[in-house]
């Protein structure tokens, strides 16, 4: 399943870079792309979605923690 969702107040594309790459570590995600420009999250996962979800704004508030995963 691949979903895109909103980043809110992601200040830094070298912040963005690290989400990106983190999420991508995740076991079950098959892709994810940050975007900078368009403070996007896109991200497909074989696994339960709402686990992922979990963890990548345990990721997020880590990385950039003024910034919000918007469902």
């Amino acid at each position: 399943m691949r979903k895109t969702y909103q980043l809110e107040n992601l200040d830094c594309a070298n912040c963005a870079a690290k989400i990106e790459n983190a999420v991508k570590e995740l076991e079950g995600v098959t892709f994810a792309s940050v975007s900078f420009m368009t403070q996007r999250l896109t991200v497909e996962t074989d696994a339960e979605l709402e686990k992922i979800i979990r963890e990548i704004k345990k990721i997020i508030n880590k990385i950039e923690p003024d910034c919000e995963l918007i469902d």
